[in-house]
């Protein structure tokens, strides 16, 4: 009898585990940490150029509808209003296998030789899953935790930016030295992470957790780690011949890593497991008494007038100039019509354009500058593990300095892009050596801006329509990089290119590569992109002047209103009014919840 009570007991137990809020967030730690397919362009590209003969001006437009489906969200968003999230996990994992499984299949020659126009649907939609990701798992984990939703969307930005890495070592482990297997492997993985975890992500009823962001630095402890060990890792891998053993333990170390936070969930919910005893000893059932009287009934209401506008709804034009205050819930065309939004998006063209262009060209500009392979190499490492931090520190210091200083966020975005502009600045000048510390400033950067990004969106427009609102300010990004990277950058490299080809007497073949040396090369562009930022920063001011006292303000107190609100009505005894006993007394009832 008793060891059956004990696996009762345990089995309740894992139950709640499974169930619970802590879960989830491990749950969609583990869907970030596979979402990131997109940054490992860079690994597969050449397999896909040798096997299907491309150029790289092809290869370049693969990559660009790359950018644009991963960015481009807002179909993913308009599900998710109005489905619950494993309807757009399941959408996402679709997606996922079945674009990277065909440019599998294209580049195995398993298929037909596939059109150009074919090669870029299909990695527009594999790419385009990882929004469906992000919709369907990070929009969710804002919203069950919306007091701490910088440090939520920190953490989780955090892991997407370590995702890369991550999966390059499994695929060293399983798959080693095959190329066209990492197009397969980057297929099922990220869809069967989110299958599994389907039902696990959804909301959750807000409940007030006084230590929530200390459970989120536990999380971010183990991400540093993470991070510290992926980084040795990498350095080592690069300067030594690892065997395919030797490969197998890395991955392995990385996967209990990934799988360290189980600790924390399960010392969680063993912590409210104990409240919950100790608070039935303080507070036995048999206490839990009302002796209530019965009242007579309140009058009735007198019924309210109909209203004499037409109902506002998320796409109601008549509406959409009328927004309400800051920080309660904006339909989807009060927000986008919104000055605040119009200031942040275009902020963010500027930061998120400029950063991304050099990431984009880091082995041009390596290159150009006479860097050795080496130290390009290391460039990629360098901006990878820095986006990482990037995201953390924007996401938990920004809401450390908004709760204890009322620091607003759009001042932390501005300094962000500030700084960002060292970094240009230290390529176009070519600065000695200045492109290790370069790679430093624009890979945090651009990782910063993406919490403080989407954390802004949610406080300033409310969490309603988050998931549209979300995607749309990911859109900033391919426009960004469109406009100061194909059509600046690009061109004034080719220009450039052009003329140093005529300084000697050459003339360019049709489809072949242009290659241009010196400093010259990207100079005009990264001072174009430095003062572009600049003027960026300058105008995400005027959001920290018109934002200033909202965010002066408790942002956060509906949120405990309707927490505690929810929780005192759990706790209410039950009560039912007592019939009276005929001679116009009231009858006394006792009633235990």
């Amino acid at each position: 009898m008793v060891a059956a009570t004990n696996e009762s007991g345990t089995g309740s137990f894992a139950a709640q585990v499974i169930t619970g809020r802590w879960f989830m967030v491990f749950a969609t730690t583990l869907i970030m940490a596979a979402a990131g397919a997109t940054y490992m362009f860079g690994l597969y590209s050449p397999e896909i150029k040798k096997s299907l003969g491309y150029d790289q001006t092809t290869l370049n437009l693969l990559s660009f509808f790359k950018d644009f489906g991963s960015n481009v969200g807002v179909l993913a968003g308009l599900i998710n209003e109005v489905t619950p999230p494993w309807v757009v996990l399941s959408i996402g994992s679709v997606l996922n296998l079945f674009g990277y499984v065909m440019i599998w299949l294209a580049v195995t020659r398993r298929i037909a030789r596939p059109q150009v126009w074919h090669m870029c649907l299909y990695i527009c939609i594999g790419a385009n899953s990882q929004s469906f990701a992000n919709t369907g798992a990070l929009v969710t984990a804002v919203k069950n935790f919306p007091e701490s939703r910088g440090a939520v969307l920190g953490l989780l930005k955090g892991f997407v930016g370590l995702s890369g890495a991550i999966i390059t070592q499994i695929y060293n482990a399983v798959y080693h030295n095959d190329p066209r297997a990492l197009i397969l492997l980057i297929g099922w993985l990220p869809a069967a992470i989110s299958f599994v975890f389907l039902r696990t992500i959804r909301i959750i009823k807000i409940v007030r957790i006084p230590h929530e962001l200390k459970v989120f630095y536990k999380f971010l402890y183990v991400s540093l780690g993470l991070a510290g060990f992926l980084m040795i890792l990498i350095i080592l891998q690069k300067q030594l011949n690892f065997t395919r053993t030797e490969f197998i333990i890395g991955a392995a170390t990385v996967i209990c890593l990934i799988f360290l936070p189980m600790v924390i969930v399960i010392k969680e919910e063993l912590y409210i497991t104990q409240k919950k005893k100790l608070d039935s000893i303080s507070n036995p059932p048999h206490q839990q008494v009302q002796i209530v009287a019965e009242k007579p009934p309140p009058p009735p209401l007198p019924a309210a007038a109909p209203p004499q506008n037409e109902e506002m709804s998320c796409w109601n034009p008549k509406s959409m100039f009328h927004p309400p205050p800051r920080g309660d819930d904006y339909t989807i065309l009060q927000a986008l019509f919104s000055l605040d939004m119009l200031i942040l998006f275009f902020a963010t063209i500027c930061g998120v354009g400029g950063t991304l262009t050099a990431i984009d060209n880091l082995g041009q500009i390596g290159a150009s500058l006479n860097y050795p392979k080496k130290s390009i190499s290391t460039f990629v490492s360098l901006v990878s593990i820095w986006n990482y931090l990037g995201r953390v520190v924007s996401g938990f210091g920004s809401e450390h300095f908004l709760k204890k200083y009322k620091i607003p966020r759009p001042l932390i975005l501005t300094l962000t892009l500030a700084i960002s502009c060292i970094g240009h600045l230290l390529i176009a000048f070519d600065v000695p050596n200045g492109m290790y510390v370069a790679s430093v400033i624009i890979g945090f950067c651009f990782g910063a801006q993406w919490p403080l990004l989407f954390a802004i969106i949610s406080e300033l427009f409310g969490l309603k329509y988050y998931s549209t609102l979300y995607n749309f300010g990911s859109v900033a990004s391919p426009i960004g990089l469109y406009l100061l990277n194909v059509k600046l950058t690009g061109h004034l490299y080719d220009k450039e290119a052009l003329k140093q080809l005529r300084a000697k007497n050459l003339t360019r073949v049709e489809g072949e590569e242009l290659d241009c040396n010196g400093a010259v090369c990207f100079k005009l562009a990264f001072l174009v992109i430095a003062a572009a930022t600049a003027f960026g920063a300058v105008v995400s001011l005027l959001l920290v002047v018109r934002t200033r006292r909202f965010y002066k303000s408790d942002i956060y107190k509906k949120f405990r209103e309707e927490a505690e609100a929810a929780a005192a009505a759990e706790g209410e005894m039950a009560v039912i009014p007592a019939a009276g006993n005929g001679n116009g007394h009231a009858q006394s009832s006792v009633i235990s919840k």
